[in-house]
């Protein structure tokens, strides 16, 4: 099984990335721009004995999913392809002040790129390939200036429902992840600086019941799970892996 997983070179996909590295599978690692990140994402890989590559491409655009899809179906084989998708497009914005084709431009990126993904992946997919999509909380509770990531993937997570009855009798799985609060960039870029993004990160560990921030190793262990044969007959679910964040 091959296993393609976009926004892989940094952040919470690199983390998933490093988890499967243990699957002995070749990983094919999506990346927007940042081609230096992707460099290093895929020697740290490599040197943990990983047969890894990074494939540039926009996940906003069907042509650029397509694309990817294509590179990663190169490296399938003779095998099957899975897909993580973890990439996300990070607009902070309230919506009544939304750039409206930038809001747009961002719901497809966080959204509706699932289903292009899945529509282009179709043709390497096959019984036990598995679709994990990651959300968040945002997805389902309204967080300040998170509008264009959390209706984009609350929308994605409605994807995800919507595609059971379509992929099951395939035999292909599609679930989605919704990690707590992680210290990666993208929190900077939401809270505006990296002063701010730690103080953020200070009150949600505060916050947590159980005392800390989300950490790779926890929703990393999920996808892997969902991934794995273990996860035969878990369909069109959504796992929150927050510590207890959000309860009640």
């Amino acid at each position: 099984m091959t296993i393609l997983i976009t926004g892989g070179t940094k952040g919470i996909g690199f983390g998933i990335a490093e988890r499967l590295v243990s699957r002995n599978e070749p990983l094919v690692l999506g990346y927007h721009a940042d081609e230096a990140a992707a460099e290093a994402a895929v020697a740290r890989l490599q040197a943990l004995g990983a047969s890894a590559v990074a494939v540039r491409a926009d996940v906003g655009a069907i042509e650029g999913c397509a694309a990817l899809v294509r590179a990663a179906g190169e490296v399938v084989g003779g095998g099957a392809l899975s897909v993580v998708h973890s990439a996300a497009s990070i607009y902070p914005t309230a919506l009544l002040e939304a750039d409206l084709p930038r809001f747009t431009e961002a719901v497809q990126a966080n959204g509706l790129s699932l289903l292009y993904l899945v529509q282009q992946g179709l043709a390497w997919m096959g019984r036990g390939s598995s679709v994990v999509f990651i959300s968040s909380a945002g997805a389902r509770t309204v967080l300040a200036n998170y509008a264009a990531l959390g209706c984009g993937k609350a929308l994605a997570e409605s994807l995800v429902r919507y595609l059971v009855p379509e992929l099951a009798p395939r035999g292909i799985r599609i679930n989605a992840v919704a990690p707590g609060l992680t210290a990666t960039t993208s929190v900077a870029q939401m809270a505006g600086s990296a002063e701010a993004a730690e103080r953020v990160l200070e009150r949600g560990a505060r916050a947590n019941p159980s005392g800390r921030l989300t950490e790779a190793a926890d929703y990393a262990a999920v996808v892997a799970f969902l991934l794995s044969d273990a996860a035969a007959f878990v369909q069109g679910q959504v796992v929150h892996v927050n510590g207890g964040a959000w309860v009640g």
